[in-house]
């Protein structure tokens, strides 16, 4: 029988509900959760009553946890990695270097801006992997201007932009498809990952001119 959430639930269940021993890093929480998450998504288990709760208990543990969690400056730029990880390969033809210099300073996020945040960091996983980038763009922007001052929601931004400028360049849309390309690299500059893919398709798009 899953754990089901109740008043009477302290911080160990939350991790064990994930899989975790307590105190494990927030690296560690979010891999544990892309996992579980990914076994239990409803769309893989259509028609499971069990596997829906327990997705919708994992994810409430999840967001509980990364309330409470602070992370070390080692697991933060390992965490910010892994998410534009995450983001880049929704794609498989998309190759991820990850960056090098350390992440800026995160901003205090209060707990509505946390919920937020993580909650359209999943729906941007999902519009994404479905190709609905200007529903993604979208989203992004309106959290960009909800956070403006969050590296991580910068990164996801770019990254939408570069996603979008991709598939114009497959579509052959050029002019259009340079541009979104120019505001992925205005977005988050020192993005190495970022930067070799869009000189990517800004080759492709001199081999198609």
């Amino acid at each position: 029988m899953f754990i089901s959430f109740n008043s009477s639930m302290n911080l160990a269940d939350y991790y064990r509900l994930l899989g975790l021993r307590s105190g494990a890093s927030l690296t560690e929480i979010k891999a544990s959760y892309r996992r579980l998450a990914r076994q239990y998504h409803p769309d893989v288990n259509p028609g499971n009553q069990t596997a829906q709760e327990k997705f919708i208990a994992l994810t409430d543990a999840y967001k509980f946890l990364l309330s409470v969690v602070k992370p070390s400056a080692e697991s933060q730029a390992a965490s910010q990695a892994e998410d534009a990880d995450t983001l880049w390969n929704q794609s498989p033809t998309v190759t991820v270097t990850r960056k090098e210099p350390s992440p800026p300073a995160m901003p205090q996020l209060s707990e509505v801006e946390k919920q937020l945040k993580w909650s359209a960091y999943e729906q941007l996983q999902q519009l994404l992997k479905s190709r609905r980038f200007a529903r993604a763009i979208a989203l992004i922007e309106g959290l960009a201007q909800r956070i403006p001052q969050d590296p991580e929601v910068r990164q996801w931004q770019a990254i939408a932009y570069q996603r979008w400028g991709h598939q114009l360049v497959n579509e052959k849309q050029l002019d259009k498809a340079r541009n979104y390309l120019k505001k992925a690299l205005r977005t988050d500059p020192h993005n190495r990952s970022l930067w070799a893919e869009v000189e990517r398709d800004f080759r492709r798009i001199e081999q198609m001119l």
